[in-house]
């Protein structure tokens, strides 16, 4: 009777560390803001980066990636932007200098909720001598993953020749070929709209959140959508929301969110 018993609780031992082993990871729910902050300067000509902080914290984001960041530039009175941002959201940072600009730097930042294991900037193709341009990509430590995420934040080129960009896009498809299975996600003002060269090329590897237009900019009346939010691999993840923001003055650009679920 005893050694029957022992074994029911042997097996069971078994089992349960069993599904211990063979469970798949929980779904992870990830909140993302992208948002163009035109250096912390709205419509309204004020410089206030507590405004935009307001913003990014009103939708409780885990990771927010920026465009036109200064960091210690005379003309946002020599703050270090992405440092201050990062204080009043209580979020840490990495920042990608692309430029210098009046005494200090010009870039793309992110915010993360998550550790921030290691981050590094990219300069991306430049034709014809136009802006510097560049993709910061970081690889973030979610709890309950054994594998980071990786997030990458970019502003592309904005003239009207758009060769450079297409180059871009490119650049970025690269950085991740290699590791084709790993979760990644994309976002930034690409300067482009559904259906150009260059939104086509990244959607060779990456997947938007948004199938129809959501535009983002002119910011009091959008018309066009050039923010995005993009992942990858598609069948890793799962969308559960996506909106653009209802705010018209802190930025001449409007944000745009998603909620998606890391399912693999």
């Amino acid at each position: 009777m005893m050694k029957g018993c022992g074994l029911v609780w042997l097996a069971g031992l078994v089992m349960f560390f069993g599904t211990g082993v063979l469970r798949a990871a929980e779904p992870v729910r990830v909140r993302v803001l992208c948002y163009n902050i035109h250096h912390g300067e709205g419509v309204d000509r004020k410089l206030d980066l507590e405004r935009i902080a307001k913003v990014i914290q009103s939708v409780e984001p885990d990771l927010v990636t920026l465009q036109e960041v200064d960091q210690n530039a005379s003309r946002s009175g020599s703050v270090d932007q992405p440092a201050e941002l990062a204080r009043l959201t209580g979020m840490q940072v990495a920042f990608g200098p692309n430029i210098p600009l009046q005494g200090g730097h010009y870039g793309n930042a992110l915010l993360s909720k998550y550790p921030i294991a290691n981050h590094r900037n990219e300069l991306l193709p430049n034709f014809d001598n136009g802006e510097q341009r560049g993709v910061l990509s970081a690889e973030l430590t979610i709890p309950g993953r054994n594998q980071p995420l990786l997030l990458l934040a970019t502003h592309l080129d904005s003239r009207r020749d758009d060769r450079e960009r297409i180059a871009s896009a490119k650049a970025i498809n690269r950085i991740v070929s290699e590791t084709p299975r790993r979760p990644a996600l994309l976002a930034g003002d690409m300067n482009d709209v559904l259906n150009s060269p260059t939104l086509d090329e990244l959607e060779t590897m990456w997947t938007r959140v948004n199938e129809q237009v959501m535009p983002t900019i002119p910011v009091a009346n959008p018309r066009r959508q050039i923010d995005f939010i993009l992942f990858r691999p598609s069948n890793s993840w799962k969308l559960i929301e996506v909106k653009v923001l209802d705010e018209a003055v802190a930025s001449d650009h409007r944000a745009i969110f998603a909620v998606l679920e890391l399912v693999q």
